[in-house]
C-alpha cells in the first residue's frame, strides 16, 4: 500500500501533488462495526484492480459491544467478542493508529500512530466510522472514581473490580469498610446499563456463595437514572417488568435522580440520598467521537456528520458532499419510517447501514445510482443475567424470562461477525451449562508489573544496633 506521509503541515502542503492512482482508495475510519462490515462488504464488491481499502483505528479489533455485559459477568471469554482486523479483513489494509485531523477538501487524513510521529495520507473515498465515546459530565470525582463501560478493556476491569472487592471484604472486619466494598453504582437505566448491572448483580451474587464471612443482603446494588423510567427503547409495560424484576432482586433503583457528586466515592444524589461506594460504573450515555469537530465535513448541532438516506455526506441543504459517506453512531442518518427523526445509536442500525454503505459506494464507483437506507426496527432484546431477560419483538410482541433470554442470545451470536468467534461463544456457553461460573479475579492484569516493581526495589538498610555501654569497675 502506497501513502503519501508526512509530519507537519507545512512539509505538506510544499510537497508536489501525488500522482494519479490506477486503483482508487477508500479510507475507512474506524474500525468498528461500520468499519469492519463496511469494508467487508466493499471488499466483496469491489475485486482488488477495482478499489484499496484501508481502515484505520487505533485498536488492532472490532469490538461487538452488545455482548459487554456477558463478558464482564464472565458468560463469554473477553477475548472471543472481538473480531481481530488482519483476520476478518483479508484483502483490506490496517492502519493502527488514531484519526488527528480530516481535511476532506485536500482529500487527506492525519493519523497518529501510537509510537512515532504524525503523518497524512491521501484517499479518493472517505467512510467515517468513528463511533461514538462515553458521554460524561463535570461531576465532581466521577473522572478520578468512575470506570466507562463501552469498550472490551472496561468491561474486563469492571468484572475484576468488583471480585476484588468481595475478595477483599471478606477479610475485612470493619462494618464501614465492608458496607463500602460491597457497594456497586451504576450510573445510567438504558440498555448498557440495565444489562451491565443485571449481569454484573447475578455474577456477584453467585460468587458470594463461596464466601462464608459474607452475607448475600450485604451485597447493595444502586441504579441510578436521570429519566422517570428504564429502558426506553422498549415498550412501558416492559419497562415496568424490567423495573419490577430489578426490584425484586433487592437492587435499589433512583428514577428521576442525578449523580450530584462521587469524590473519594462518597456519593451524593439529587435526591439527597448519600452514600459510599467503591464501584461506580458510568453508563449515562454516548456522543459522536470528537475528532469530528477537527474536520471540515459538515456537523449537525450533536457533532454527527449530516448524511441523506443513502449514506453520502450532505451540507446544511442537502448538497451531497462528494467522495464522502458516513453511518453508524457518529452519523445523523434520517429514519425513513420516523419521518423527521434519525436512527437510535445502536448495534441494529450500525450493522445494517455498514452493509448498505459499502453497496452504495460499490454502485458508485460503478456509475450506479445509491439506494436509500430504510429498515423497519424489528425489536429489542436484553439480559438482565443468567437465564433472565426481556424482549419486544416488531413493536408488538412481549416476551419474558428464560425465552427472551434465549432470543437475545441467539440474535446476537449470529450477528457476531466471523464464523470463528460465533463457534467459540456457543462452545463457552455450552460449557458454561456443564460446568459452573469462573468467578476469580485477575485484578493483576492492570498493573502486571508492581509485584517485579516491588521486588525490584533494594531493601532498606537495617539500623545499626546501639553500641553497647561500656561498663567500668570501681574499687573501693
Amino acid at each position: 500500500m502506497s501513502q503519501v506521509a508526512v509530519p507537519v503541515d507545512a512539509a505538506r502542503a510544499q510537497a508536489p501533488a501525488p500522482r494519479p492512482r490506477k486503483v482508487p482508495r477508500i479510507v475507512i475510519l474506524g474500525g468498528g462495526t461500520v468499519g469492519l462490515y463496511s469494508a467487508r462488504r466493499l471488499r466483496k464488491r469491489l475485486g482488488r484492480r477495482e478499489a484499496a481499502i484501508v481502515v484505520v483505528d487505533p485498536r488492532p479489533y472490532m469490538t461487538y459491544q452488545p455482548f459487554l455485559p456477558e463478558a464482564a459477568a464472565g458468560s463469554i471469554d473477553p477475548r472471543h467478542i472481538v473480531a481481530p482486523h488482519r483476520r476478518a479483513l483479508k484483502g483490506v489494509d490496517v492502519l493502527q493508529g488514531k484519526v488527528g485531523e480530516i481535511k476532506h477538501r485536500d482529500r487527506t487524513v492525519q493519523i497518529l500512530p501510537e509510537e512515532g510521529e504524525p503523518y497524512w495520507i491521501t484517499y479518493d473515498h472517505l467512510v467515517v466510522g468513528l463511533g461514538s465515546v462515553a458521554r460524561t459530565l463535570p461531576i465532581p470525582g466521577l473522572a478520578e472514581q468512575g470506570i466507562g463501560f463501552k469498550n472490551v478493556e472496561e468491561a474486563i476491569a469492571v468484572r475484576n473490580h468488583v471480585l476484588d472487592r468481595i475478595d477483599v471484604a471478606a477479610s475485612t472486619w470493619d462494618p464501614e469498610l465492608r458496607r463500602r466494598m460491597l457497594t456497586f453504582t451504576f450510573v445510567g437505566g438504558g440498555f448498557a446499563g440495565v444489562e451491565a448491572l443485571g449481569e454484573v448483580e447475578d455474577m456477584a451474587r453467585a460468587t458470594v456463595r463461596y464466601y462464608k464471612q459474607i452475607e448475600q443482603s450485604e451485597l447493595r446494588f444502586v441504579l441510578v437514572e436521570g429519566s422517570p423510567r428504564i429502558l426506553p427503547e422498549v415498550s412501558d409495560e416492559l419497562g415496568g417488568y424490567t423495573l419490577e424484576q430489578l426490584r425484586k432482586r433487592d437492587i435499589e433503583i433512583h428514577l428521576s435522580t442525578f449523580l450530584n457528586s462521587c469524590v473519594d466515592g462518597h456519593v451524593v444524589l439529587s435526591n439527597k440520598v448519600e452514600f459510599d461506594s467503591d464501584t461506580i460504573v458510568w453508563t449515562a450515555g454516548v456522543k459522536a467521537n470528537p475528532v469530528l469537530q477537527d474536520s471540515d465535513l459538515p456537523l449537525d448541532k450533536l457533532g454527527r456528520v449530516t448524511c441523506s438516506a443513502t449514506l453520502q455526506v450532505v451540507d446544511a441543504d442537502g448538497v451531497v458532499v462528494p467522495d464522502a459517506y458516513s453511518a453508524g453512531d457518529c452519523a445523523a442518518v434520517p429514519d425513513l419510517y420516523n419521518p423527521g427523526k434519525f436512527c437510535p445509536p445502536n448495534a441494529q442500525h450500525a450493522l445494517r447501514q455498514a452493509k448498505r454503505l459499502g453497496d452504495n459506494l460499490a454502485n458508485v464507483l460503478r456509475s450506479a445510482e445509491p439506494t436509500p437506507y430504510k429498515h423497519k426496527n424489528v425489536g429489542a432484546v436484553a439480559s438482565l443475567g443468567m437465564y433472565k431477560g426481556v424482549a419486544q419483538m416488531f413493536g408488538r410482541i412481549k416476551v419474558r424470562g428464560f425465552l427472551a433470554w434465549v432470543l437475545h442470545r441467539t440474535y446476537h451470536v449470529f450477528a457476531m461477525p466471523t464464523f470463528n468467534r460465533k463457534v467459540r461463544i456457543m462452545a463457552g456457553w455450552t460449557g458454561s451449562l456443564l460446568l459452573r461460573r469462573e468467578v476469580v479475579s485477575l485484578g493483576s492484569l492492570h498493573d502486571p508489573r508492581a509485584e517485579f516493581r516491588a521486588a525490584s526495589v533494594p531493601p532498606k538498610p537495617r539500623p545499626a544496633e546501639p553500641a553497647a555501654e561500656a561498663t567500668t569497675s570501681a574499687s573501693v
